[in-house]
C-alpha cells in the first residue's frame, strides 16, 4: 500500500557529508528520515526555492530531458529499503502509459520538488525504517 507523504525538512549542516531530508505521513504522524548527499540537498533546496542557475544542473537538465520528451513525472515512489538503503522510482507518464525509472530518493525528490510532484513510500518501508530506528 502506498502512502503519500510530505517533504517536511531539509537539514543541511556544511560540516557534515550526510545530509537530511525528512517525510511526514500526510494522513498520520509517522516521519522518514532518509540520508542524503550534500549536492542532492543543496539541488532540493535550490529548487524548493525556485532559484535557478546560469547553466542547467543535472536535476534541471533531467526535467527538461522528461518535458522534452513529452512526458510528466507523475510521481515519486520510495519502494524499498534494503541494509540501510532505500530506494526509489519515478512514475513517468508518456501517452499514456506509465514508465517506472530506478531511482536513488534524493534525486527523485530533488527532481520532482520544483513542479510540487507527489511522494509515495510503500507501508512496508515506513514499517521497516520505524523498527531500525
Amino acid at each position: 500500500m502506498l502512502i503519500l507523504m510530505d517533504l517536511v525538512r531539509t537539514i543541511i549542516v556544511e560540516t557534515s557529508d550526510s545530509q537530511v531530508i525528512v517525510l511526514k505521513e500526510r494522513d498520520g504522524e509517522r516521519h522518514l528520515p532518509i540520508l542524503i548527499g550534500m549536492n542532492e540537498a543543496l539541488a532540493i533546496d535550490r529548487r524548493l526555492k525556485g532559484l535557478r542557475t546560469p547553466r542547467p544542473m543535472t536535476h534541471d537538465l533531467l526535467a527538461n530531458v522528461v518535458e522534452g520528451l513529452g512526458c510528466e513525472l507523475e510521481q515519486i515512489v520510495i519502494s524499498d529499503l534494503r541494509e540501510h538503503t532505500f530506494y526509489a522510482t519515478l512514475v513517468i507518464r508518456q501517452d499514456g502509459r506509465l514508465i517506472e525509472v530506478d531511482s536513488r530518493p534524493s534525486d527523485a525528490i530533488a527532481l520532482g520538488v520544483a513542479n510540487s510532484t507527489q511522494i509515495f513510500v510503500e507501508s512496508h518501508v515506513l514499517d521497516e525504517a520505524a523498527g531500525s530506528e
